[in-house]
């Protein structure tokens, strides 16, 4: 693999052991927890000044801090997304300064795109021929862009309700999908015997490739630069599981060890009330999620009972004063559609993390001078049947 000169190892994040990138393609051989890469930050050298003379050229702007080196990225300059100020939201929910981080400008209109350039990358410096994850849709789309570009085959297992622009977009990437009877754990059950019958397939599922999650923290380095090197007082993730909240976590430490923060932002979960397993196991104070047994939520893209993430997730909670915070689906919608009076085209899944934000306010969890950046993980235009019934069972 063409790695970067401070990309040391892999490391298990729950048994702590090294691992040699180039012989590890998946989860830690030792006891199959979730890998993290682990940088010499003395052999990093990056300052604002460098930064400010670089070009906005997506996640491999960042470079330094990313496993593979810039020319092995399969980029489609995904990143360097919009960070749009809402000060109407910002007076309404009463704090200083509302941004939305608009990731629905991505190519795919997604924040996956972050991570799977990084993650498909690596897929095809280990050799794959094929690429394969269970997803809720968002993230086969992207995963077949990436791979196309990258000269791969892709499959992505699709829950049925997973909505149609991104079952289409799947297929016209050129990527193969099966499409499974039920719900987003079905699409699970239906990948994990695929892989076991495929065993050349390369696994992106959440957290079995630990690249995903490093391009997910290249949010948050943006956020903090588009702010002029100030740090939000809090960031609101909607959650899944956990991909964004553990990168922006990652992109916090990362930040601070190289002295160009001091600080690391609040960082918040949002879920919708009726899949919520993370915000359970905060709640609980437990140190990992147990599965959500009936979810019954309008957002699909949230609808993951079992966090692959949920421990890390927790921990990014902790570490940070963050909270986990469950909304109605109700909620949600309104918080989106309300955006589209500041002109951002909210998701509903970007919805649950402005809902969370009313809450936040309300419980005196964010204050009255308080910097908070909402992420819209996609855009609007891919939820528009929800966001359309929604304003149809108002009378719109």
């Amino acid at each position: 693999m063409d790695t970067t000169a401070a990309f040391d190892a892999l490391v298990c994040t729950d048994c702590g052991a090294d691992h040699d990138p180039a012989a590890t393609a998946r989860r830690c051989p030792d006891c199959g927890g979730a890998l993290s890469a682990e940088y010499d930050y003395d052999a990093v050298d990056l300052s604002r000044g460098t930064l400010s003379g670089r070009r906005f050229d997506g996640v491999a702007r960042y470079g330094d801090l990313l496993p593979l080196a810039r020319d092995a990225l399969v980029t489609m300059n995904e990143g360097t997304t919009p960070l749009v100020p809402c000060p109407a939201v910002a007076e309404e929910i009463g704090v200083g300064e509302v941004y939305v981080k608009d990731e629905g400008a991505n190519p795919t209109g997604t924040t996956a795109d972050r991570g799977l350039a990084l993650a498909v990358a690596a897929a095809r410096a280990h050799g794959a021929e094929k690429v394969a994850l269970p997803t809720t849709g968002d993230a086969g789309q992207s995963a077949a862009a990436y791979a196309a570009r990258a000269g791969i085959e892709s499959e992505a297992f699709v829950p049925t309700r997973s909505t149609f622009v991104t079952k289409a977009m799947t297929n016209v990437h050129g990527g193969e999908m099966s499409v499974v009877e039920g719900r987003y754990p079905d699409a699970v059950s239906a990948f994990e015997s695929a892989m076991a019958d495929e065993p050349d397939w390369h696994s992106l599922a959440p957290f079995d490739s630990p690249y995903r999650h490093e391009g997910a923290k290249t949010l948050l380095y943006e956020v903090v630069e588009q702010l002029d090197w100030d740090v939000p007082d809090a960031v609101v993730h909607p959650t899944a599981h956990g991909l964004g909240v553990v990168g922006s976590h990652r992109a916090a430490a990362d930040l601070e060890a190289l002295g160009l923060t001091e600080e690391a932002p609040a960082l918040h979960v949002a879920q919708p009330e009726t899949c919520a397993p993370i915000v359970a196991a905060d709640d609980a104070g437990d140190d990992d999620v147990e599965p959500w047994e009936q979810p019954d939520t309008l957002i699909g893209a949230l609808e993951v009972t079992e966090p692959a993430g949920g421990a890390l997730a927790l921990d990014a909670i902790r570490e940070t004063s963050g909270w986990a915070i469950g909304v109605s689906d109700d909620d949600a919608l309104e918080s989106a559609v309300t955006f589209a009076a500041e002109g951002v085209e909210m998701s509903a899944t970007g919805g649950v993390g402005a809902a969370a934000a009313h809450e936040l306010a309300e419980g005196g969890q964010l204050g009255d001078d308080d910097t908070v950046v909402l992420v819209n993980p996609v855009a609007g235009t891919k939820e528009n049947d929800v966001l359309r019934s929604h304003l149809m069972r108002k009378g719109i």
